[in-house]
């Protein structure tokens, strides 16, 4: 299972029938709000204000704070401009946050916050990067260009489930047994912890955790789907953070969690390339295929107009797979057309909510009508191999 943490905002409850965008320019806000008996300062920049005085602000760490009108004490600004932390600064600020004896090991792009092994942090590092130049590289010879992350991308890798379930569960909830890692929408981090369980053994046997171990052990079959789902993750905070979609805005699910599935086949063999963007996702192409058996005849159109069917638990293995299956075919088959519509969602601004109606139409404007996409999408997918 993985899993987008998709935070419940609390501005989004507000009176939003007026929103007001900040000026990316604009000066620096000093807040200070009272939230569970307690006051607390933040700086940042404003995104948005809405009719009610709810706000909407992007701290220096990268930390979205939706703020309803009665939790706001005070709002100040001043003319000195918005700055994110440096790395130094932000690392000393996660420090406070996580558990005693977590180190960081720094790349070009990332802080991987950890307390396993320095091998698998770095491991962890070399494969997030190599996933970012793909990714990017992908995005830009589809005529889409991306921009560099404003926040250095953050990762924090437990030694062990155990300790990641600890923490992850104020987040997660029971769900955090399950999940072995997930991006938040709220924080802009992924969570994780060690797949290679050296950690939990490594105290009986004297054996050094190396690079070419850990690819050993992560490229057996029964690793891979684990390993797929950090890359899942990765994608999504890559996407979110370099243009292709903004937090908190009204990105379709299917269509952020089919970009995460097409690229969720990790590529271990390669010290550099990732030679496996847009291949077939074979474990979701089985799963779509056992769908196909009892798919309802509005499967595409609900799969288009809400998120529904991703936090169903008798639903979501099947929504992941048809999701895949439409990103795959919209890709290969109506290339074009999905660069157009992607550059349409990466503009919506947060905290403007579509309906179920407004998805579908904007999807059909672009695809043409869903009965017939319907259709020709089928009968693609039936002979993928």
């Amino acid at each position: 299972m993985c899993s987008i943490l998709r935070t419940n905002c609390p501005a989004a409850v507000l009176l939003l029938l007026c929103l007001s965008w900040a000026d990316r320019a604009s000066g620096l806000e000093h807040i200070v709000l009272r939230r569970a008996g307690s006051e607390i300062e933040v700086d940042g920049r404003l995104l948005v204000k809405a009719q009610d005085g709810g706000l909407l602000l992007i701290a220096r760490d990268g930390v979205l704070w939706a703020i309803p009108p009665d939790e706001l004490v005070k709002h100040t600004t001043d003319e000195l401009p918005f700055e994110p932390l440096s790395r130094d600064e932000l690392w000393a600020k996660l420090k406070k946050k996580l558990p005693a004896g977590f180190d960081v090991h720094q790349t070009a792009h990332y802080l991987i916050c950890h307390n396993t092994s320095r091998a698998y942090a770095k491991w962890s590092g070399s494969l997030f990067e190599r996933l970012y130049m793909a990714f990017t590289n992908y995005w830009s010879r589809k005529g889409f260009k991306l921009h560099d992350p404003e926040f250095p991308l953050v990762a924090v890798v437990f030694a062990d489930a155990r300790s990641y379930s600890a923490f992850a569960g104020s987040e997660l909830g029971e769900a955090a047994a399950s999940i072995v890692g997930y991006y938040s929408l709220e924080s802009n981090r992924m969570t994780m912890y060690d797949l290679t369980g050296i950690e939990s053994f490594a105290k009986f046997q004297n054996q050094r955790n190396t690079t070419a171990q850990i690819n050993r052990i992560l490229s057996r079959p029964a690793a891979q789907f684990t390993v797929a789902t950090i890359v899942h993750e990765a994608t999504h905070q890559i996407a979110f953070n370099c243009g292709l979609h903004a937090r908190y805005s009204d990105c379709p699910r299917w269509f952020s969690e089919g970009i995460a599935v097409y690229f969720e086949t990790p590529d271990l063999r390669s010290a550099k390339g990732w030679r496996t963007i847009g291949g077939v996702n074979r474990p979701r192409l089985i799963q779509f295929h056992r769908y196909l058996r009892g798919r309802p005849a509005d499967s595409l159109r609900t799969l288009i107009s809400d998120g529904k069917r991703f936090t169903d638990s008798k639903q979501s293995t099947d929504a992941y797979a048809e999701a895949w299956a439409l990103t795959y075919y919209l890709i290969q088959k109506r290339s074009k057309q999905y660069i157009e519509y992607l550059k349409m969602l990466s503009e919506k601004q947060p905290l403007v909510w579509d309906s179920a109606e407004e998805r579908v139409k904007q999807f059909e404007a672009v695809f043409g009508e869903i009965k017939q996409l319907d259709s020709d999408f089928l009968r693609y997918i039936s002979q993928v191999r």
